[in-house]
């Protein structure tokens, strides 16, 4: 009997388990985003500039907040974001020390950072105040912007990101978003910028938000320091 060698017996397995490990990290997911339509979105009234482009969504600063259909409690949110670019003048950017507090020079002035930025945000409990802040700020995106100034020291604290793990301009950024009762982690590109944050009163359910945060001044064709040019994908839920 020929023997066939134990090398080559065993490669066309391979591709066999690479699916089965494949199937087992994204097991329990469920797709927000087909990449042809927003069948799972409500879409803000009147005129807007949310649309399907090249398979993401994108955004172009006018209109509201876009909306998932369907509430949650307790999940893991997956997705990538991007800006296409910056607009308007340069913004000044608050600057935190790591106890989440607006530094002040040697006068007491409070620190800022001028900047070209971009804003938008994701609301995990389907109000601002459970916004996840996507920018270009010197202490990086994932912020609870809502919590930033609050007066307990710990929520204080833990609103701001561990560290800015933001991809430049142009660039894909890889989000994780986990929410259990009102307490939020996020892996952002592969680290941890918010771990097991608290957010009191954003409450136990509600839907996805893709913020829209404004920026363009049609009348006078101009953009805000802060304008909304954003871009989403691979959007994945798992409900826990």
């Amino acid at each position: 009997m020929k023997l066939v060698p134990f090398k080559l017996a065993i490669l066309p397995f391979l591709p066999l388990l690479a699916l089965s490990v494949l199937g087992a990290k994204d097991k329990g997911f469920v797709s927000l985003f087909n990449g042809k339509d927003l069948d799972q979105w409500i879409l803000p009234q009147g005129d807007h500039t949310w649309k399907i482009v090249d398979g993401v969504v994108d955004y172009e600063a006018k209109g509201g907040n876009l909306t998932s259909k369907k509430r949650y409690e307790d999940y893991v949110l997956k997705l990538d974001w991007r800006f296409k670019r910056t607009a308007g003048p340069t913004y000044n950017a608050k600057i935190f020390d790591k106890e989440g507090n607006q530094k002040v020079d040697g006068e007491g002035k409070p620190m800022t950072r001028a900047i070209k930025n971009a804003d938008s945000g994701i609301f995990t409990r389907g109000s601002g105040k459970s916004q996840l802040n996507l920018w270009c700020w010197p202490c990086g995106s994932g912020q609870l912007w809502a919590f930033h100034k609050n007066e307990d020291p710990a929520i204080r604290k833990g609103a701001l990101p561990l560290v800015n793990a933001d991809k430049p301009v142009g660039e894909w950024n890889e989000m994780k978003v986990t929410m259990k009762g009102e307490v939020v982690s996020v892996v952002l590109n592969g680290q941890k910028v918010i771990d097991r944050a608290k957010m009191p009163g954003v409450g136990t359910s509600g839907p996805i938000v893709l913020q829209h945060h404004g920026g363009y001044n049609a009348k006078n064709k101009t953009w805000s320091s802060a304008s909304a040019l954003i871009q989403f994908r691979n959007l994945f839920i798992k409900e826990l």
